[in-house]
Formats: C-alpha cells, sequence, structure tokens
C-alpha cells in the first residue's frame, strides 16, 4: 500500500494547479462573479501562524464557490512601504527595497506551499512603482476636487530620531526605540477630508448587512454624530462666542464657558499675557494622547478676565481655557453644568463655582457627585415639571426663535493626516516654488519615484538630505522648484488595494470595465483590529474614488469576517522567564514549570508555532484542516498538538481506505441504482445537505465534524460496503468533494487515483438528491443584520411567514432586537432567516 507522502504529493498538485493557471481569473458574462480577499500581509519575513488562519478561511471559501459554478477572483499580494523596512537599513545596512523583495519571496513561497488557490498573475506590491504611479494620480484627483488640504498640528516628535511618531510607538511619554522624551511639536501636515464623508459613513452602516455587529458600532462610536445645537453667547468685551451642546436642557445650570487651548479667544489673551501663554504650553502637551489617557487627567483651567452672558438667566459666568476642551470637536467652547457632568462638577469643585441643580433625582441630599440620570426638569422656569426630551425640544425652538441658536450636527471623526516623515513610502506628489507656494505635480511629473541612492546613517529622512532628488524642475512652468520630501501614510496604500487587484497592470488608475465587473469585494477577511483605521479608511476612499468618477460603487466590501486569534499555552520556568513550548515538551521534569493560561502567540511570550514546522511535520492540509476543525472562524482557536495530531490520523486513515481498495475502485465504472431504504446513501445526502448549509455560513468546524462523523460510518462498515462497488465508490467520491476545499491536495491525489481524468477542483459541488433526503426537520440559522444569533430546529420546507414567526419568538432574537422593529426579514428556504434591524 502507498504510504501518505504528503510533502510529494502537495509539491505535485501546487505545480499541476499553476502549470494550468487554474485559479488565474478573468471576467466572464455567464457566469456569476464571486470576489474574495484576505487583507493582505506586511512582508515582515515569516508567515505566522495567524496568517495560516486567516488565508485557510479565504481559500476554503474561494474553492468552495469554485466548485458551486462561480466565477471566482481570489487575489494576492504585499502592503510593502512601512516603517520596519527602514529600520532594517539602519540596522542591517541593507536597503529597504532589497529586504522586503527578499522577505516577499519567502512568504510567497510559504504561502505557496499551503496551496491557496491565488491568481498570482495580479500578485501586487505597493511599493512597486506601477502601483504608487497610480496612487499618486489618485492623490492629485483628490487634491482637484478639494480633499486634501495642509495645516500645522501638534504631533509626537522624536528629538533622536528626528521625527514623528504615532501615538501607539509613545510608551510612557518615551520614544519606543530611542527611550527619549518625545516633544510636542507644532509641524505643517497633509490631510484627506474624511470628515467630508461623516455623515454617510455612520448612515450607510446600516446598509452593510454582512459585517459583524461589533465592527460596525465601532465605526459609529469612530465618527460619533452627535446632533445638538449651536449656541450664541455674548461675551462682555462685546463678542461673540458660538458653543456646541447635546444638553441645552441644562443651561439653566450652566456655570461657567471653557474654551480649547487653540481657541482664537485663547489665543489672543495670550498675546497679552505670558501666564495664559505658558498655560496654554501645558494644555498642548496633552493634544495628542489617547482618549482614555485624555480623559484621567486632571481637570484644569486658566481664567480669563471676561465673562460670558447666559443667553437664558442673563447671568454672567466666568470663562476658562480648560485642558479638557479639544478644538477638533464641535466648535472647541462649551458650557459647563456641573451638577449633571461628572467631569464639569470636578472642575466646579476646584475652582468653587457655583453648582445648580435643574434635573431632579431620587435623592433629595446635597449632591457629591453628578446627578446623571433621568428626571423632570428643577430650577429652570419654563422648562420645569418637563422630562429631558420635551425640555430640549422647549429650549432650542425657544433659542432658534429668539435666533440664538441653531440645529447643529457634528462628528466626533477627524481628518486623516497622511504625512510621514519617512523615506520608504510613496512620495507625496506636491511640489514648492522658490516663493514658497504649493504646485501640485501635474501628470506629466509621474511618477515621482523614490531615489535608491540614499543614505540611512542619519536619524533624519533621506529625502530631506537628497539635494539631486528634493531639487527638480516644474515641467509645466520650468520654473526650479523643491519636492515635497514626506510621503504618505502606509494606510493610503490599503485602502485602494481591492480596486487595483481587478486590474493591477492597466495604466489607468482602475480599469473602470473590470472593475465595474468584480466590485464590490464579495467576502473581506482580516482582524477586528482593522475596525476603525484601516475599514474606515477604505470605506471613505471607495466614496471618494466614486466622486472622482474612477469606480461605480460606495462601499467596497459587501460581507466582512472578522477571524478569532490563534493562542497557546503560555509557559514559564522558576525564574519567571517565558518558555518555548518545545523546551517544554522536551524537559522531562515538567514540575519545574508554571503552565499558564492559553494567549494570543507572540514572541514575547515564546508561545509561537513555526508554521514552516508543522508543514514539515504533517503538510499543508493537516494544518488547514486543523486550523478549520476546532472552533468558529470568528472565535479564537487554541493550538495544541492533540488537535494537529487528530486531524493528520484522520486523514491518514482516509488515505488509508482509499489505497487499500484502490484496484476496486479503479475498476468501478458508471453510476449505481442504489435503493431508496440504503441507509449509507441517506446519510450522505443528509450530510452533503448540511455541510453546504455550513460551508455557506462559514461553519467550517461543524461541517468537518458532519465530514468525519460520516466518515467514520464508511470506516466502520468497510467490509459490507466494498460488496458493493458502486455504492462504495460514490460515497469514497462525494467524501473527497465535500471535504475538497479544506484539504486540496490529499483530496485531489485520491481523485485522481481512483480513475478521475480532470481536477476535482473542476468538478461540481454534489446535488442533494431529495428522494433519498426524507428530512423531516431542518435546522436553520437565524442572523441579525448578517450576523449568526441562533439556530432553530424546523419541518422541512416551512413557509417563510412561519420561519418570521419562529424566528422572531426565540428568546435570545427578542431580548437582542428589543423595542426595534425589523425593517425586513430574508429567508432563505430551508437554511437561513437573517433579520435586518
Amino acid at each position: 500500500m502507498k504510504k501518505y507522502n504528503f510533502n510529494e504529493l502537495e509539491k505535485k498538485w501546487q505545480n499541476k494547479w499553476e502549470l494550468k493557471k487554474l485559479f488565474k481569473a478573468e471576467p466572464q458574462k455567464n457566469k456569476k462573479k464571486y470576489y474574495v480577499l484576505e487583507m493582505f500581509p506586511y512582508p515582515s519575513g515569516k508567515l505566522h501562524m495567524g496568517h495560516v488562519r486567516n488565508y485557510t478561511l479565504g481559500d476554503v471559501i474561494a474553492r468552495f464557490k469554485h466548485s458551486n459554478g462561480f466565477n471566482v477572483l481570489h487575489p494576492m499580494g504585499w502592503d510593502s512601504f512601512g516603517l520596519p523596512a527602514e529600520n532594517a537599513a539602519k540596522e542591517n545596512n541593507v536597503h529597504p527595497k532589497e529586504w522586503t523583495k527578499k522577505n516577499i519571496k519567502t512568504m510567497k513561497a510559504q504561502l505557496k506551499r499551503m496551496g491557496f488557490s491565488y491568481d498570482w498573475d495580479r500578485e501586487l506590491a505597493t511599493s512597486n512603482e506601477d502601483y504608487y504611479h497610480q496612487e499618486q494620480k489618485i492623490f492629485l484627483e483628490f487634491y482637484k476636487k478639494g480633499l486634501v488640504y495642509k495645516k500645522s498640528t501638534y504631533v509626537n516628535w522624536d528629538p533622536v530620531e528626528n521625527c514623528v511618531l504615532a501615538n501607539e510607538q509613545v510608551i510612557d511619554g518615551k520614544g519606543w526605540r530611542s527611550g527619549v522624551d518625545v516633544e510636542k511639536k507644532l509641524m505643517s501636515q497633509w490631510f484627506l477630508k474624511i470628515t467630508k464623508y461623516a455623515k454617510d459613513l455612520e448612515k450607510s452602516l446600516m446598509d452593510l448587512k454582512f459585517w459583524p455587529e461589533k465592527v460596525k458600532v465601532m465605526q459609529k462610536n469612530w465618527i460619533g454624530e452627535s446632533k445638538g445645537l449651536k449656541i450664541n453667547f455674548s461675551l462682555t468685551d462685546k463678542k461673540k462666542l458660538e458653543v456646541f451642546t447635546t444638553r441645552a436642557d441644562t443651561l439653566f445650570g450652566a456655570s461657567f464657558l471653557a474654551i480649547a487651548s487653540e481657541h482664537s479667544i485663547a489665543k489672543e489673551y495670550a498675546k497679552k499675557n505670558k501666564e495664559i501663554k505658558v498655560f496654554i504650553k501645558k494644555c498642548q502637551e496633552n493634544l495628542n494622547l489617547q482618549e482614555e489617557e485624555f480623559e484621567k487627567l486632571e481637570k484644569i483651567g486658566f481664567k480669563l478676565p471676561i465673562n460670558a452672558i447666559n443667553p437664558i438667566t442673563k447671568e454672567k459666568i466666568p470663562v476658562y481655557i480648560a485642558n479638557f476642551i479639544i478644538m477638533e470637536y464641535g466648535t472647541g467652547a462649551v458650557f459647563g453644568c456641573p451638577a449633571h457632568d461628572q467631569r464639569d462638577f470636578e472642575f466646579a469643585k476646584k475652582y468653587n463655582l457655583n453648582i445648580k441643580q435643574v434635573i431632579e433625582s431620587n435623592d433629595d441630599s446635597e449632591l457629591d457627585k453628578a446627578y446623571t440620570g433621568d428626571g423632570k426638569l428643577i430650577n429652570s422656569d419654563f422648562l420645569n415639571g418637563l422630562n429631558i426630551g420635551d425640555a430640549k425640544k422647549k429650549i432650542s425652538d425657544f433659542l432658534i426663535n429668539k435666533k440664538q441658536a441653531k440645529i447643529e450636527t457634528i462628528y466626533r471623526l477627524k481628518d486623516w493626516s497622511i504625512s510621514r516623515q519617512r523615506y520608504w513610502g510613496c512620495p507625496i506628489p506636491i511640489m514648492y516654488s522658490n516663493d514658497g507656494s504649493t504646485l501640485a505635480a501635474t501628470i506629466d511629473d509621474l511618477p515621482i519615484l523614490l531615489p535608491e541612492d540614499v543614505d540611512f546613517s542619519k536619524s533624519q529622512n533621506p529625502l530631506q538630505d537628497h539635494p539631486e532628488w528634493k531639487n527638480t524642475k516644474y515641467l509645466k512652468t520650468g520654473e526650479d522648484v523643491t519636492r515635497e520630501t514626506e510621503t504618505f501614510d502606509t494606510f493610503f496604500e490599503s485602502s485602494w488595494y481591492f480596486a487595483r487587484f481587478c486590474s493591477p497592470y492597466s495604466k489607468e488608475i482602475i480599469d473602470k470595465k473590470e472593475a465595474e465587473y468584480w466590485l464590490p469585494v464579495n467576502q473581506y477577511i482580516g482582524g477586528i483590529e482593522h475596525a476603525i483605521l484601516h475599514l474606515l479608511y477604505s470605506r471613505f476612499f471607495t466614496r471618494a474614488l466614486y466622486d472622482c468618477g474612477l469606480i461605480n460603487i460606495k462601499e467596497p466590501f459587501e460581507s466582512l469576517l472578522t477571524q478569532g486569534m490563534v493562542c497557546h499555552k503560555t509557559f514559564k520556568d522558576q525564574k519567571n522567564n517565558w518558555v518555548d513550548p518545545i523546551d517544554f515538551d522536551k524537559n522531562k521534569n515538567k514540575e519545574k514549570f508554571v503552565i499558564g493560561k492559553s494567549e494570543k502567540m507572540s514572541k514575547s511570550k515564546k508561545n509561537v508555532v513555526d508554521p514552516d514546522l508543522i508543514l514539515n511535520q504533517y503538510g499543508a492540509d493537516t494544518a488547514r484542516l486543523f486550523m478549520l476543525s476546532d472552533s468558529p472562524p470568528e472565535k479564537d482557536l487554541e493550538w495544541t498538538d492533540t488537535g494537529i495530531n487528530g486531524a493528520f490520523k484522520y486523514l491518514s486513515r482516509l488515505w488509508d481506505l482509499v489505497n487499500n481498495n484502490l484496484d476496486l475502485l479503479l475498476k468501478t465504472k458508471g453510476e449505481g441504482n442504489f435503493s431508496k431504504d440504503n441507509k449509507f446513501i441517506s446519510a450522505i445526502n443528509k450530510t452533503i445537505y448540511y455541510v453546504t448549509i455550513d460551508y455557506e455560513n462559514f461553519r467550517f468546524n461543524r461541517a468537518i465534524a458532519r465530514i468525519r462523523e460520516f466518515t467514520n460510518l464508511v470506516f466502520e462498515n468497510e467490509e459490507k460496503l466494498i460488496k458493493d462497488n458502486k455504492l462504495f465508490k460514490y460515497l469514497i467520491e462525494s467524501i473527497l468533494k465535500i471535504l475538497s476545499p479544506m484539504t486540496p491536495h490529499i483530496t485531489e491525489e485520491m481523485w485522481s487515483l481512483i480513475g478521475n481524468k480532470d481536477f476535482l477542483i473542476k468538478s461540481s459541488w454534489p446535488v442533494v438528491d431529495k428522494k433519498y433526503l426524507e428530512i423531516k426537520n431542518v435546522i436553520l440559522a437565524i442572523q441579525i443584520n448578517g450576523k449568526l444569533k441562533d439556530t432553530i430546529e424546523l419541518p422541512f420546507d416551512t413557509n417563510s411567514l412561519e420561519v418570521e414567526k419562529k424566528a422572531l419568538s426565540l428568546p435570545k432574537i427578542t431580548k437582542i432586537i428589543g423595542k426595534n422593529k425589523p425593517k425586513k426579514i430574508i429567508v432563505v428556504k430551508n437554511k437561513v432567516a437573517n433579520i435586518v434591524i
């Protein structure tokens, strides 16, 4: 009997697939398209298990769709600009370009070893000149549309590295590499006007029916829509001050106004008063803190020599510059009602300001903290006795009629700073004339390529110190100009790569005909950690590209799957040092170690598993099967030796079953005429039916459990089944078909061994024969906005109205929906009911 040699057969089929270009995608009018895409990797050097899981999920979906007759686009590329390459250049004296190319070569070979069904003819890398040439054109289109501007803002500046650091790169106030105190520096930066689309980005979240609710909530909170009033306060120096509030109902309780340190009034007084200037500088040191840190700051203020007049009570109240007010939110000015806002309460206590309660609480005692609950209005003249909602409406109407306020909607979202003081990035296509004026590059000036003869021995951006590159001619006028030496934030590249995959080698930014066929991406897969930046930026980019006439869609990703992390147990020695799992396994004195909880694989905790070692020991199919079998995709997966060994044993046993009976299977031709009462035929039809539903709902762990359950039935009845050779072959072929998207190499090999001439990937997905099915009940997936929330067992072919009724009566569903009325319910017969709220 031939032994299961996974190394040999996996290489064999990978070469065959590549030679025949089985996964090359071209538009086909007679076929329904399906575009599946995993978030492309940064070429750091080697794949990790998180990559393996992510790309395995995408590949299974792609292969399943191939087998179901779809025209599948499944590309792969590299997010190849970025800081690590530049650091490698400094540390290892290697050019970022060469370091990146080497890493791409290594990681591409690893991806090919996994047998992923990529169309490698569409491979792209964002650091390739043809990619960032088109990106520079996009910038110019945005510039013409008024979506780009430059302004000064405070940034984290590392004085040793001479560069801007992201907030995440500042640890305890020090640079993450240099270890020196980070300074706040006012610098001129390029921005994209993402705020122009804030309303649309927020409102259209409800249309993303197949996105996880958690991601939508994260984006909604990040965009941060606030509806309220802009109220005009008169100042005692005869000026006016606009204040934004969402709590106009508490205006009778206002005891101070607070303005941001960047407010024009604050700047005006800083010119006259050195103390104010010093205070403002102190405030600005905290401007780039993370939101959580910013909230924890001690609330401090500086009282200005003016008062404001409450437009309702006509009382004079003090005006402060306060460190907790930011200019980017609202008008950069608020009124403080200490009795009903804890931040205002703490500030009022600190500066001995009046605290006037205007919403009745259940406790009549003096407030020792702000009351933020519901209640009737008190001490508020014509608002007394009203609830908060009615009071808001009444005072809004009053102030608007008096022309002292207007309704306003504002957003927490800030414009996107895209400037980076780095070499290894896409050059910003801007030039400056000798008089300092800004000149957008013309198409003839493009591409602006990175120079390769750069010096990384200095800490500053090499482009600043490269006169031959920096100083050039503006082709439109022939004048001498200076190039912009900053490069794009790497999120710029990843915000449109999905569209470039439609036509990666086009001379145009995007080939409209190709994009019209392939876009949007039908299924996108990646970590939830990208919910805010990458996913939001991609949605913004798509709208901006649409407005520039470059594509005809506004949402990039129809459906989103956020996979969980790959975790492993952690180990420590008696000195509290992290220990590698391999070293733990080798050591016989296990009592010397402390076994910790299972955590995300990380180099720092030494609980990583090298994919190459797994591929060498078990092969790609086993790794893929285990990655899919133990947890649903959206949940974390715990890596265990027991699990990977179990997957290998199953595939080995299936291999032995086929090879032990190879002569019989090869001799068997034609289709059998099976009895309706045949329990094996009934069992395989039920298995195919449920496994198909599991594939469609990405419940791969359930699909594997069902396939293994049926395979065990075949194992147990081998002697009986081989007596009916046509039945036996039909069952084996059916198993291979439904297992193939997850373990493509071994199934292709066995498919070929038993006499099939064409590729298994080209064979059609098995069709359920209903005469054998006789399913009395089916399990339906119950989704809310495309997210699985529950399941229900109902009689086969239950009509849609009854499905809706039963789904809405489920306790889990009623709890989630609450008082919301479903907008519609989409029922796919015998499979799923999706409740849209």
